[in-house]
């Protein structure tokens, strides 16, 4: 969408948030962890593409009130809590913002439970940490567990809030007489509740990293906010389906862990796959076949949880089959849905993370098979410690070596040092000679990081 056509009071806020990130430090506090973490989102925001959610320009006021002071920071928090509430109200009335709302708040729930299922799981973990050091490194990912969980609420009880205003919106007010002029104040959201006061990251106890915290990509333009899509026009909502959709084809599924977030934007569709799409057998090409097609009726019937539902299950199918399901879907318009695919996808363990990476690589969908890597090794660093034990276990070296150099690529040193607790003796070299692929500075880096971290490098 063009600047000339957002509306006046997207564009408003637009300009609102660019003047408050002028007076932060880019690199530090909230605002260091966005920009590093997902500089398209923060772009997308910026330039009226996307509204962020209350709780991120919530720890962007905090940053402004740590730098200058409460006082000095609240008449600026007055002022951007009033254009938020105009920004979002006028993005959610654009034709299909009611059907976007729906799907997000359906992504962030099972987001919502993911967390809260790490939390308990890392309370547990530190309640019989043996060492400080363990204890430590638990409490750091336990802090940032309860901000996922709290932001993840947060965003829950906005989005509610967002499609209560719609729907009030679109009913007559009590005693209303057609032509009479609607009640205005329907229109706009109710004020946030119970929400975290603004404040720089959490405490956590010494040591603790100084570097921003690896946050788990978000899919869509602001990823790290959790935007409602960017809307495309007009939703057109086909009378009701008679026959049955066609049921998905079973395909090794596993047990979904956490859903990932919704909104990414239209990629250029790549070519149709070669001799690896070719390879597969016609049951197969019948059920990716199948299966998108299931998938494009769900989104143009407006049935987006059962889509979703969709994209987790196929998330765990044969690797051998990814590559088709990219071209496929991307040929049907359902990019944004291959991307939430891929997202699903980068939980599978880690075996099968790798298999679906070569099989999309080979295929020639390089990108993507990059993708799932980086989003892969995107989880608790004694997880990705296991999993190379595991592959090592079963002679799985070069397994090992495409998820070592993809994990010390996106991760900080200090989170690839924490992976080796497992078993230092056999983890240390093997992190070292992936550091040492990349580059001589993130291997000194890596060196470094594993002393401080109690281990011999």
């Amino acid at each position: 969408m063009s600047v000339e056509q957002l509306p006046a009071e997207v564009r408003e806020f637009a300009n609102c948030l660019d003047g408050l990130l002028a007076r932060l430090d880019q690199g530090g506090g909230w605002c260091g962890v966005f920009w590093e973490r997902d500089p398209e989102g923060m772009r997308a925001c910026l330039d009226g593409r996307e509204v962020p959610p209350w709780d991120v320009v919530e720890s962007l006021l905090g940053d402004l009130a740590a730098r200058y002071g409460t006082d000095g920071a609240a008449p600026y928090a007055e002022q951007a809590r009033a254009l938020h509430t105009a920004a979002v109200a006028a993005h959610d009335a654009r034709p299909g913002g009611r059907d976007a709302l729906g799907d997000r708040l359906d992504v962030m729930l099972r987001e919502q439970r993911y967390a809260a299922e790490r939390r308990t799981a890392l309370e547990h973990a530190l309640a019989s940490a043996t060492t400080r050091a363990e204890a430590d490194a638990l409490r750091l990912d336990l802090a940032w567990a309860r901000d996922d969980h709290a932001r993840a609420s947060a965003r829950c009880e906005e989005l509610r809030r967002r499609m209560a205003a719609l729907d009030h919106r679109d009913l007559p007010p009590r005693g209303h007489i057609p032509g009479a002029e609607p009640d205005g104040a329907a229109l706009q959201p109710e004020e946030p509740t119970g929400q975290r006061s603004p404040g720089p990251a959490p405490a956590v106890p010494d040591p603790a990293p100084t570097v921003p915290r690896q946050r788990r990509p978000r899919r869509g333009g602001a990823r790290f906010a959790g935007a409602v899509e960017e809307d495309t026009g007009p939703v057109a909502v086909p009378p009701a389906v008679e026959e049955p959709l066609p049921a998905p084809a079973a395909g090794g599924r596993g047990s979904p862990r956490g859903a990932r977030f919704a909104g990414v934007a239209e990629e250029t569709p790549e070519a149709r796959p070669g001799t690896a799409v070719e390879e597969l057998g016609a049951a197969d090409r019948e059920d990716v076949l199948a299966t998108v097609e299931a998938l494009r009726r769900l989104r143009g019937a407006g049935r987006t949880g059962e889509a979703h539902a969709l994209l987790v299950e196929i998330a765990y199918w044969p690797p051998a089959r990814f590559p088709l399901l990219a071209a496929e879907m991307r040929h049907a318009g359902l990019a944004a849905d291959w991307a939430t695919l891929l997202w699903e996808a980068a939980s599978l363990p880690a075996d099968r993370l790798v298999a679906a990476a070569d099989a999309l690589t080979a295929a020639g969908h390089t990108e993507d098979g990059e993708r799932i890597l980086r989003e892969g090794v995107v989880r608790p660093a004694p997880e990705i410690g296991r999993a190379v034990l595991g592959l090592t276990a079963g002679g799985r070296h070069r397994e090992v070596r495409v998820l070592l150099d993809a994990y010390v690529r996106v991760r900080t040193p200090e989170e690839a040092a924490r992976s080796a607790a497992a078993d230092p003796a056999e983890l240390v070299p093997l992190l070292l000679d992936a550091a040492r692929g990349v580059s001589d500075e993130r291997y000194w880096d890596l060196v470094h990081a594993l002393r401080v971290a109690g281990f011999t490098a």
